[in-house]
């Protein structure tokens, strides 16, 4: 089947080349100029990604995307945002809000065009729906990983491709330590060199904050990187039954559980 891409941005020049570009390529193509054109197209239209310009002339790239990574209808479409802004800030911000990937503008169209399919190979095998009978079970943290589905204390939780693929590289191994280089191997793959150990941090801030009760299982290991704790799975202890801050840090036996749906 043929991926549709969305292209959003106010420069009509602009898109016609990357429509061009992505059509040459084998790509279904089809467009919008303002921001509150995004919701409607991406509702009738379904892409399977989209590529987002930052400063549109009615909302901000951010907003957009806050709006989409927030509905759980369209929360698993990767967003690529184009932006003349090539601050850390604002890649950081971009992170933040729930973006896959960042392309300065000028570009090369043939850099697009290859960051657009090296997106659509990582999370193509993350659509909903496709149920395979597995899970992750690690305490109140329950992951679905055929259903690109995450639940915490059996309450949905709505991630983003992204930190969706780094819960998941650090619960297939819990309680080892992910370093930033191999998270960025693991989860960037391609793209690794030319994404920032700050986009790490960034997208593993944002991953706790979503967590919530279960947000203490992804530690940080000063000078290393990150791993996620089985120690802190179980329900909340009782004070009287609590470890002391030296005890919490040392490493479980258990661990995860891969049983039927």
């Amino acid at each position: 089947m043929t991926s549709r891409i969305l292209v959003v941005d106010d420069e009509k020049d602009l898109v016609n080349l990357v429509r061009y570009n992505l059509e040459k390529n084998g790509l279904q193509v089809e467009s919008a100029y303002n921001g509150s054109s995004v919701l409607p197209l991406v509702e009738s239209f379904e892409p399977n990604l989209i590529i987002l310009d930052l400063m549109l002339p009615d909302r901000s790239g951010y907003d957009i995307c806050r709006d989409l990574k927030g509905n759980p209808a369209t929360r698993h479409i990767p967003i690529i945002m184009l932006t003349a802004r090539s601050s850390e800030y604002n890649r950081v911000t971009g992170f933040e809000c729930g973006v896959e990937d960042y392309v300065i503008k000028p570009f090369s169209p043939k850099e697009l065009v290859l960051r657009v399919k090296a997106m659509l190979a990582r999370t193509s095998g993350f659509r909903p729906g496709e149920v395979e009978g597995k899970r992750i079970v690690l305490g109140r943290l329950k992951i679905y990983p055929d259903e690109f589905r995450v639940l915490v204390n059996d309450q949905d939780v709505p991630l983003t491709h992204t930190e969706f693929k780094i819960l998941m590289a650090l619960a297939s191994q819990p309680n080892r330590v992910k370093t930033r280089e191999q998270m960025l191997e693991t989860v960037w793959q391609e793209e690794a060199e030319s994404v920032m150990d700050r986009t790490v941090d960034a997208q593993v801030k944002r991953l706790r904050a979503k967590l919530g009760p279960a947000r203490d299982m992804v530690e940080t290991v000063r000078g290393l990187g990150y791993r996620i704790t089985t120690q802190s799975a179980a329900s909340e202890p009782s004070p009287a039954s609590q470890q002391s801050p030296e005890d919490s840090h040392s490493e479980a036996a258990s661990a995860p559980v891969t049983s039927p749906n």
